[in-house]
């Protein structure tokens, strides 16, 4: 695991009297593991997926302004998300439409998230956000925490997920920043590949600088 520059001051433009992690990681890579290893450890998490999905339960105004924009694409359960992602995904027109809708909605979820972990005095909070890079959102963060994996595990992961074939795997991919770059940009890469425990190993390490590196600052 990279060491994280403790140096860093939080890049929001709204100070917050707490660490805050990015969350990240491509298809497969053991990111929602990850997530929930830190929520079993004390850490809240903004989950930016869930987010989005509640934002699309039916009858709520962000479904009812996806539907005007792409009629047939909501039934009695809300969006159907993989009807609107053969839409959006082959039209960069449509998926900007689609973001000018979702993204500011997400914004105010996380900033209520964010609020009341102020209100609650925590320490430390995390934001998983599955495209923290590409929406450059790491600029919200302290620290950008990547989750990996070997590429045939990521590959074998993935395929073995219902409705996944090879093909939407690779337009999946295509779509998301390189694994390597990714952990280039990291503050620490957490391994996924042996298992859960030496997840739980990763993140532990990694929460134990990021303590200490809070106490330097402090006394500075």
């Amino acid at each position: 695991m990279r060491r994280p520059r403790t140096s860093k001051v939080i890049r929001s433009p709204l100070r917050r009297p707490f660490t805050i992690l990015g969350l990240t990681g491509s298809i497969a890579m053991g990111k929602s593991t990850a997530a929930k290893i830190l929520q079993r450890l004390g850490v809240p998490v903004f989950d930016a997926d869930a987010a989005v999905h509640h934002l699309m339960k039916p009858g709520s105004a962000t479904t009812i302004d996806i539907e005007a924009r792409f009629p047939g694409v909501t039934n009695s359960r809300g969006v159907d998300r993989q009807k609107l992602g053969g839409i959006v995904f082959a039209d960069p027109k449509a998926l900007k439409d689609l973001e000018r809708i979702i993204h500011p909605r997400t914004r105010a979820a996380r900033e209520q998230f964010l609020r009341q972990a102020g209100l609650q005095r925590r320490s430390v909070v995390a934001l998983d956000i599955p495209l923290l890079f590409e929406s450059k959102s790491e600029r919200l963060c302290d620290a950008a925490l990547v989750v990996s994996a070997p590429a045939f595990l990521q590959k074998q992961r993935a395929l073995a997920r219902p409705g996944m074939t090879e093909a939407r795997l690779q337009g999946i991919l295509s779509r998301q920043m390189p694994d390597a770059e990714k952990r280039f940009r990291a503050d620490a890469v957490i391994m996924s590949g042996l298992g859960k425990r030496e997840t739980l190993r990763g993140l532990l390490k990694f929460l134990r600088l990021q303590k200490a590196a809070q106490k330097r600052r402090v006394q500075k």
